[in-house]
Parts: C-alpha cells; sequence; structure tokens
C-alpha cells in the first residue's frame, strides 16, 4: 500500500456545549454513514456520548464544548466523544429499567462491540467500537 494512501477515513466536529448540539452531532452521524446498516446504531451512540458529555463535564458549561470523531475502516466503525472534563471518569452502570438517569454509557455499551475510556480530570475521551460484519458481544471496557 501507498504511505500516502488508506482505506481509514476520519471526520472531526467541535460543538458548543449547548444541548441541541447532540441532535446536530446526531445528524452528522448519520449522514456520514447513510447507506450503512450501522448508522442508526452509531447515531445513538454519538447521542448519549455526547449527552454525557455536557450533563457530566464542563463541556456542558457556559463556555464548554465537546469534539466528535467519527473513523470508519473496512472492519471498524469508531466513535469518539472528548469532554472539557471537570467530571468523574465516566463508567458503565447498570439501572434498573426504570431508572431516568445513568443508563447511558451501559446501552452504549450493549450495542457497541467494544468501549474503551481514556483520559484524566483534564477531559475524557470515550470510544465505541462497532464491528463491520459481527455479531454483538465481546465488550470491554
Amino acid at each position: 500500500m501507498h504511505e500516502y494512501t488508506s482505506r481509514v477515513r476520519v471526520w472531526g466536529l467541535t460543538c458548543p456545549g449547548f444541548p441541541e448540539e447532540v441532535s446536530r452531532a446526531r445528524r452528522w452521524t448519520r449522514d456520514i454513514l447513510r447507506g450503512s446498516p450501522l448508522a442508526d446504531d452509531a447515531a445513538l451512540i454519538v447521542s448519549e456520548l455526547s449527552t454525557n458529555a455536557l450533563l457530566h463535564t464542563s463541556s456542558g458549561g457556559e463556555r464548554g464544548s465537546f469534539h466528535l470523531a467519527v473513523a470508519v475502516a473496512p472492519q471498524v466503525i469508531a466513535l469518539s466523544v472528548t469532554d472539557d472534563g471537570g467530571g468523574d471518569a465516566p463508567k458503565v452502570e447498570y439501572q434498573d429499567q426504570d431508572a431516568e438517569h445513568g443508563r447511558g454509557l451501559g446501552m452504549v455499551s450493549a450495542l457497541a462491540h467494544r468501549v474503551v475510556v481514556q483520559g484524566a480530570g483534564g477531559g475524557y475521551t470515550v470510544t465505541a467500537e462497532l464491528f463491520v460484519n459481527a455479531q454483538r458481544g465481546g465488550h470491554s471496557c
């Protein structure tokens, strides 16, 4: 393969920390993945991760923002949301099905084939990977 040729495509979007930006991030993701059978799952994951960034970190503050990256390769779609920090490390919590809060990252983990959290108090990146042509399962955090 030529050194400047890659089968991986990466897109990035930085959104101000307003709640309405979650729907923009979701639409943007769906547009990128138009035609993919994973587009709806990816849009839901982006919605959950973006909402978590706004609700639980400085991203939802007056001057906050969050960054979304979508990487598409032949075998995997990786969706990453990076927050502004100022909150606790994101973690999967399995809540009662009637709970109104605390289920987002658990849902992401159920949809994705792998979820990885990186970073520290200065900001966290949560990456959810969807494997193309694979069955769900084998989750790790």
